[in-house]
């Protein structure tokens, strides 16, 4: 699978195709994502390697994806979770990172922080969510 920049969209509630939102700062794949009801977020990815890039975009304004930040770590393939304030990306690709739990603030652009580690290296996993 090659590297793309494309973001797409559906309405939950209307069976149909996605539809053309716009476009991330960069090209990668195996990008995490999350959201609260204002900002939908993508962090990490992979371009030849992990990249530390983190993205976010306005929900009700389809367009171009803005530069939010960076995560600690250069990292695709990662988890993520959170809650209408608070999320996390963790679990990369990246074996000497794979146990890092990186969190923003959604509401604040800006660097990830630490938030701990995975019991131990994780790639691919999953996350859910408070409210």
């Amino acid at each position: 699978m090659g590297v793309i920049n494309s973001i797409e969209y559906v309405t939950i509630a209307t069976a149909g195709n996605a539809t053309d939102f716009g476009d991330l700062t960069n090209s990668r794949r195996s990008v995490a994502g999350l959201s609260n009801t204002t900002r939908g977020v993508f962090g990490g990815g992979v371009i030849s390697s992990g990249t530390n890039t983190i993205d976010y975009v306005t929900i009700q304004t389809t367009g171009n994806a803005t530069d939010f930040g960076d995560l600690t770590v250069a990292s695709g393939r990662g988890g993520n979770s959170g809650d209408a304030s608070r999320g996390l990306f963790h679990g990369w690709f990246n074996n000497t990172s794979g146990d890092v739990i990186d969190y923003i603030t959604i509401a604040n652009a800006g660097n990830a922080t630490d938030f701990g580690n995975l019991t131990a290296a994780r790639e691919h996993s999953g996350g859910t969510s408070g409210t």
